[in-house]
């Protein structure tokens, strides 16, 4: 149900302050969950892909 009456202008100002506080915290969240996923696909391809495609005999010598 939206709201009718015309609001002091203090409030509007906290009320679009917070709303504005709330969606940096759900789009910091929406990074880390997506960096967080990431992450676990990176490691599920680590360790489903066949060890010499990524370490080949003698990569660590020049």
């Amino acid at each position: 149900m939206v709201e009718r009456r015309i609001k002091p202008y203090d409030q509007q100002l906290a009320e679009r302050e917070r709303r504005q506080i709330q969606q940096r915290a759900f789009r910091r969240n929406q990074v880390f969950g997506m960096l967080i996923i990431a992450a676990a696909i990176l490691v599920w391809w680590l360790f489903q892909t066949n060890p010499k495609w990524i370490f080949p005999p003698g990569w660590w010598r020049p």
